[in-house]
């Protein structure tokens, strides 16, 4: 699904991020983390052509995302509350994504019942704006809206943060649901081990903008991930 090819990322000299060789499959489940500055949302932003690449290539789905836009219908992600349209209510926003994606109102309608639990009746019908909402409650939207249209590849960030214990444990079902099915590739990034390892086949940690550790997901993967970053 997607292929990385001696990549990086400089700013003022300093290079931030610098991966010689990344493979993602079609249909993986893949955690990625590592401690502040260590090039998670670089890499995501790089992915999705947010910004350019010192050098190097990445490949998604077989297009160049640096030259073309073919990736993009099948590519989805929320990054942060910048990929919302902040004057918009969540069902402006959502039936808008759905537009895009070749859906109509009617579909979006029927394709939101299947969060009513992960809402918690604080996203729907409650006459806002996204501008207006916690950071909470947009990440729900944020990150509902980057499932409608059945995205091949999607793309999370950070998802867990600014989330209450009870939406994190429904977001993880939500997550590995969408996993098992292999019909979508997951890249989720995160601070938090446990849940990265929960809902991953496969972690790729980072430190310093490089590859460090790339293991697939086992028993004991959360007990060596605390050992390795508590060095």
């Amino acid at each position: 699904m997607i292929q990385v090819r001696n990549l990086s990322k400089t700013y003022n000299g300093t290079t931030v991020l610098d991966i010689d060789s990344l493979d993602i499959q079609k249909g993986e489940s893949f955690g990625l983390v590592g401690n502040n500055g260590a090039g998670k949302t670089t890499f995501f932003s790089l992915l999705l052509d947010l910004i350019t690449p010192t050098k190097g290539t990445i490949l998604n789905g077989g297009f160049e995302v640096k030259i073309t836009e073919q990736w993009k219908p099948f590519t989805a992600a929320f990054i942060d509350e910048s990929f919302l349209i902040g004057y918009l209510t969540p069902e402006e926003y959502f039936y808008f994504i759905g537009e895009l994606r070749g859906m109509n109102k009617s579909a979006v309608q029927s394709f939101l019942l299947e969060y009513e639990d992960f809402f918690n009746g604080e996203i729907l019908n409650i006459k806002k704006y996204l501008r207006d909402l916690s950071k909470g409650n947009q990440k729900k939207v944020g990150i509902v809206a980057a499932f409608i249209g059945n995205p091949q590849l999607v793309i999370l960030d950070e998802p867990f943060a600014n989330l209450d214990p009870t939406t994190q444990i429904r977001l993880k079902n939500i997550i590995k649901q969408k996993s098992e099915s292999k019909e979508i590739t997951m890249l989720v990034s995160s601070h938090d081990l446990q849940h990265t390892v929960e809902v991953s086949t496969r972690i790729v940690a980072l430190e310093k903008g490089r590859i460090v550790k790339d293991v697939q997901t086992s028993e004991t993967t959360l007990q060596e991930l605390e050992s390795f970053f508590s060095v």
